[in-house]
């Protein structure tokens, strides 16, 4: 693969007009948490709606969760958190990814068995085989779209864990490497199912290395939409689909058929992405006015993350095309923008989309107009 131009070319514009606490280390929440697709009230409602094995699977899920959490809290405060240093002797050549798929077996025990490595044949273990795809899909998108080298765009190896723990009902980045669990077949499939899930949690690592949000309230909930965004922007470049022909689903594939629901979240239709007995209502919000104070998932980051996102849909259905063309390229722009902090909210995000989109298109643009129209439809001036 080759890196497209710096500055892309335009296209034909568009006819918009104008229109708690603090973390526990101030300045380093990205690096205090793990980052789980699933958030933990999902799990809550399962265990009161659920049967008893529901029950048992959501309590130890959550449980592992929060050992997870604290172990690698635990760890920071100790100065011992394994942080990801990349060896440049053993760096692939920029536009070719380094993987690296392991599988534990069933255990917690990482890092496990190597069971496919970059450029080595199928391992014929399904789950490994997605999880390689999944990471060489995003780190295509990242690379042909927004010449970017890889996570931390230095050529940082994607090194993922399979199989990990029994009945796991959960993915996530944990600052150094993707780890998926199985699921439990009932509510759950595994979860390298989904495309978008890979590219959701490789992009924490992203937005670690670029606008560090913190992982609490507004900031926390941007943290959340930036994965959302950009894992659905790998599933629709691989898939090759235009913004008008894309499901804009978070997990689509994830939810078994005995639950009633499509994903675990809708960018199109915030809200609308399930509505089960068991794991409850869809609560996330489409617009400012239904913004959710709460004080569960570090400020409702999985929650109040629907607002931008919807933001984003509307501004890439907005511009038509390919989402990761202009919308795409207006959120790189922003999220690479110095002038954002780890604090940033939803305003101040969406005021660096408009400097984006003035960077790259002009002032005064139907580009800029139509990020104004999108952010006011939901209820944040810009």
């Amino acid at each position: 693969m080759t890196p497209g131009p710096a500055r892309r070319s335009h296209r034909s514009s568009p006819q918009c007009g104008h229109g708690a606490t603090e973390l526990p280390i101030k300045g380093r929440g990205e690096r205090c948490s793990i980052f789980c697709i699933v958030p933990p009230e999902i799990f809550e409602r399962i265990a009161r709606n659920g049967d008893d094995q529901q029950r048992e699977w959501a309590l130890s899920t959550l449980s592992r969760d929060h050992s997870l959490r604290a172990a690698r809290l635990q760890n920071i405060l100790t100065g011992t958190d394994a942080v990801h240093r990349v060896d440049a002797l053993a760096m692939a050549p920029a536009g070719v990814p380094k993987r690296t798929i392991s599988d534990v077996h069933g255990t917690e025990q990482l890092p496990g068995e190597v069971v496919r490595a970059e450029g080595g044949p199928a391992s014929g273990d399904e789950a490994a085989d997605e999880a390689y795809d999944g990471f060489g899909a995003t780190y295509k998108l990242y690379w042909e779209v927004f010449q970017r080298n890889s996570i931390d765009d230095a050529g940082m190896p994607l090194d993922g864990v399979v199989h990990y723990g029994q009945g796991y009902d959960n993915a996530f980045w944990d600052g150094n490497r993707m780890i998926f669990g199985d699921g439990d077949g009932q509510l759950f499939n595994r979860f390298t199912i989904s495309l978008d899930v890979i590219g959701h949690e490789l992009t924490h690592g992203v937005t670690e290395h670029t606008i560090g949000l913190n992982y609490w309230q507004q900031p926390g909930a941007l943290n959340e939409s930036i994965s959302d965004v950009f894992g659905s922007l790998v599933k629709q470049y691989q898939l090759g689909q235009s913004a008008d022909q894309a499901d804009w689903l978070i997990g689509a594939g994830l939810l078994t058929s005995n639950v009633h629901g499509e994903a675990l979240r809708s960018m199109k239709s915030p809200g609308e992405a399930y509505d089960d007995p068991v794991l409850g209502k869809d609560p996330q919000p489409a617009h400012m006015r239904d913004f959710v104070e709460t004080t569960t998932d570090n400020g409702g980051v999985h929650t109040n993350s629907g607002i931008p996102n919807h933001a984003f849909y509307l501004l890439a259905t907005k511009l038509g095309g390919n989402a990761w063309d202009k919308a795409g390229e207006i959120w790189y722009l922003t999220i690479r923008d110095p002038q954002l902090k780890p604090t940033a909210r939803f305003r101040t995000f969406a005021l660096g989309t408009r400097r984006a989109a003035r960077r790259l298109y002009g002032i005064g643009s139907p580009e800029e107009g139509c990020v104004v129209e999108a952010w006011g439809e939901v209820g944040v001036e810009v």
